[in-house]
């Protein structure tokens, strides 16, 4: 696979607080010409991008990135996402209730964010560098058992971003249909091939393109 095919596993993205209208707008070109899968923006830009760039595809994020948000804000999040125009939605598992054990009631919130995405991807943020060996499993049980469509390593913005290691952890602890996406430290081209080559369906990056583009 050449550089510039690997693009088509990435979620171009650019999640910066300060992000000004002109870097979504780069972002945005850059994702058009190197056919990245999506660009992954905060949810304020996503009406404004769907008009502009009607036929990219759009991923947001939903309860980002600390996860504690109540189910219902998550719900109204997603909802009104796909609404303006999101194709796909990253959300966050609400962290604090993992940490506390209540693993059922964090595939039950899953499960309302998918019921709210419908025939739209959901992608599960579980912010693995919080999280013990155990929970990262049972976490891999409540993406399965809730539908979802992605399990993702990171938010980007934790103390910690993916690794080889728990992309394998992964794989054996999630259902046949759930994918992976790794996100977070993914600063080289030689990292994108690591995390394909492991078995991601995705990587979420902001400097991909820029590195596979000078490599021309």
């Amino acid at each position: 696979m050449t550089d510039l095919e690997m693009l088509s596993y990435v979620d171009h993205t650019q999640l910066k607080a300060f992000a000004t209208w002109e870097d979504i707008k780069e972002l945005c070109s850059e994702a058009v010409e190197y056919k990245t899968a999506t660009v992954c923006i905060p949810p304020c830009y996503i009406s404004r991008v769907h008009k502009e760039f009607p036929t990219l595809a759009i991923c947001t994020v939903v309860g980002f990135p600390l996860g504690y948000s109540v189910t219902e804000s998550k719900v109204l999040e997603t909802k009104k996402a796909i609404e303006d125009g999101a194709l796909e939605v990253d959300m966050v598992v609400n962290i604090s209730d993992v940490k506390n054990g209540e693993y059922k009631k964090v595939e039950e919130e899953i499960a309302e964010l998918k019921k709210a995405a419908g025939d739209k991807v959901l992608k599960v943020i579980i912010e693995a560098c919080y999280l013990t060996e155990e929970e990262k499993i049972a976490m891999c049980k409540a993406v399965t058992a809730a539908g979802a469509d992605y399990i993702k390593t990171s938010t980007g913005f934790g103390t910690g971003g993916a690794t080889l290691e728990d992309i394998e952890l992964f794989k054996k602890h999630i259902g046949p249909e759930v994918k992976i996406k790794a996100a977070g430290g993914v600063r080289t081209l030689e990292d994108l091939r690591a995390f394909i080559e492991a078995g991601c369906h995705r990587v979420g990056a902001s400097a991909a393109v820029k590195l596979a583009a000078q490599k021309q």
